[in-house]
């Protein structure tokens, strides 16, 4: 099996040293890279070429169009019998095509996706962030998870596609705001097979910073609405979580202002919430600075993610008069 591994890239010139270092250590050699450089100011061409004589790579660059629209120049181009499309601001295991080769000669997916992870040298920020990703108590441990809602849906930092699947469904119709989502739903709705491959992990290093974070987060709860637009049957009661407890946690501040009383229930509810995040992030991070931080990127996640759902969700659906 022959992969081709295909990595959108926009103003990201060291995650993308960062990547393709680990892309020289795969123990399975069959593949090669395609970086397309979507309209970056900041190209990593220099960089990317400096790889030349230890992976078979092409480096391509396009006006800025999006991601979506980047992984469909690529797919126009590559040589594979499988497409993997990863985010720039991922490591990969050592292992990770080995793995993911094994898999699918044994259980003949059409499509995949993996889960992702916190590597050691992260940093404590992104650790924290990481694992509000990540937690039971802020995503429901959807992403990547066996036990995930409804249908499985790879997510484009770690995704498989076979070139027989990408013939016939073709490439990203969106290029932001969920395109992965939707993408997956299209492959499932032409019949194709898609599972989890659960040992197939990245490392993702996501934000560098809360106030990045944030965004990316805001961003992500429009999203969600946008898949809705298109596939309506796709919104399930966990997607209106973090909305839900957006306005707890502001109801439970006004009460605090007009009601004090009523409020110390409120308080405690809130204050038991962020006290299971910080034990079990101290449990699976064995670090309690990375166990504080957690209970801000969980607030961030929350927050960020709701006031983008809410935002659409009034913008989109409910004014929108369609």
């Amino acid at each position: 099996m022959f992969f081709s591994i295909i990595i959108p890239l926009y103003n990201r010139p060291q995650e993308i040293d960062e990547l393709l270092y680990t892309l020289t250590k795969q123990t399975y050699s069959q593949f090669e890279v395609l970086v397309i450089e979507d309209g970056s100011i900041h190209d990593a061409k220099a960089i990317v070429d400096s790889y030349a004589d230890r992976l078979d790579i092409k480096y391509y660059f396009k006006e800025n169009a999006g991601q979506g629209f980047a992984r469909n120049y690529a797919f126009e181009r590559a040589e594979g019998d499988y497409f993997i499309i990863f985010d720039s601001d991922i490591l990969v295991p050592a292992d990770y095509l080995e793995i993911v080769k094994n898999y699918l000669y044994e259980h003949k997916l059409d499509a995949y996706g993996g889960p992702d992870a916190a590597h050691e040298s992260f940093t404590p920020v992104q650790k924290a962030i990481s694992y509000a990703m990540t937690s039971p108590f802020t995503t429901g441990g959807i992403r990547g998870n066996k036990k995930h809602v409804g249908q499985f849906h790879p997510r484009s930092f770690n995704m498989g596609v076979s070139r027989q699947a990408w013939e016939k469904v073709g490439g990203f119709i969106l290029t932001r705001l969920g395109e992965d989502i939707e993408y997956s739903i299209r492959i499932h709705e032409n019949g194709f097979k898609i599972g989890l491959i659960p040992e197939a992990k990245v490392y993702h290093k996501r934000r560098t910073s809360f106030s990045q974070f944030y965004k990316q987060l805001h961003f992500f709860g429009r999203a969600r609405i946008n898949i809705y637009k298109h596939f309506p049957k796709e919104l399930k009661l966990i997607h209106f979580f973090p909305a839900v407890a957006t306005i707890g946690m502001i109801v439970t501040l006004l009460m605090n202002i007009i009601y004090p009383p009523l409020a110390y229930v409120l308080d405690f509810m809130v204050l038991l919430y962020f006290m299971l995040i910080f034990f079990h992030s101290w449990s699976v991070n064995k670090s309690l600075k990375v166990a504080f931080l957690s209970i801000i990127s969980s607030f961030i996640q929350l927050t960020a993610y709701g006031l983008g759902f809410i935002q659409d969700l009034f913008k989109r659906v409910i004014f929108s008069g369609k």
